[in-house]
């Protein structure tokens, strides 16, 4: 778990899980995998074993310890619905951000269907309290039936994560979506971001009355591009966020 991240939208990040494999396009130049892999085979090391898989149940409880309240973006460096996670293990994970409420906890994945299945079984009589966040991952219009997905799992806030916006996502129905990121590609050979492809998702934003927030154009490094869209930085959060 850290206490403070690069992340512009979230305080903390914690990995009860690391490691995944590959399933979109969106997933070709993951800054995690780049990341775990360069550490694959260092003795002691968090990632000796690079990107696979890998549960911590020694981190299950670690935001139990942090007193001060936080924004948590959970599995920063995996999916915590990837198929290979036991469903006992993903219990687990929600049992402490359900006792954690004095943090906002992120979850974030492109296994849209299987987070929406799981959220249905755990929150069958109601919708998951209102201090845990979910969000699907759109990069391009291919991507869009997540959004779906999304729309019906029994969550209190639901968001968008588009980035690395590798294409345009075309129109979007963000009806019981309450708020949307967008962000280009960094790293190695990232992929460029059409300025018409943030606006268009800016301006559907806007026409839907959903916050936007724009973290990034990306590059060769997170911060090559800074993060102004039309001359002026976009970082709207959800309402319950400004409470």
């Amino acid at each position: 778990m850290a206490d403070g991240s690069a992340i512009e939208w979230t305080d903390a990040t914690w990995n009860p899980v690391t490691g995944c494999t590959k399933i979109t396009a969106g997933c070709d130049n993951c800054y995690a995998s780049r990341f775990s892999e360069r550490f694959r085979g260092v003795p002691g090391h968090p990632f000796e074993s690079g990107f696979d898989l890998t549960l911590r149940s020694e981190r299950l409880e670690q935001p139990l310890a942090w007193r001060r309240s936080r924004m948590i973006f959970v599995n920063s460096m995996s999916d915590l619905f990837h198929k290979q996670v036991p469903t006992a293990f993903v219990d687990q994970v929600f049992d402490t951000m359900e006792r954690a409420d004095w943090h906002v906890f992120q979850v974030l994945t492109k296994r849209s269907s299987l987070m929406r299945d799981y959220l249905l079984r755990r929150y069958a009589e109601h919708s998951a309290p209102a201090h845990i966040w979910f969000g699907v991952s759109v990069e391009e219009a291919a991507a869009r039936s997540r959004i779906d997905h999304l729309r019906q799992a029994p969550a209190a806030v639901r968001f968008l994560s588009l980035e690395p916006l590798i294409g345009a996502v075309g129109e979007m129905d963000l009806g019981g979506i309450h708020w949307v990121i967008a962000g280009g590609e960094s790293g190695p050979g990232a992929r460029p971001m059409h300025i018409d492809w943030a606006r268009e998702v800016r301006n559907e934003c806007a026409r839907q009355a959903v916050p936007f927030f724009f973290k990034q154009w990306g590059g060769p490094r997170p911060k090559s591009g800074g993060r102004e869209l039309d001359g002026r930085e976009w970082n709207e959060m959800p309402v319950s966020a400004a409470a």
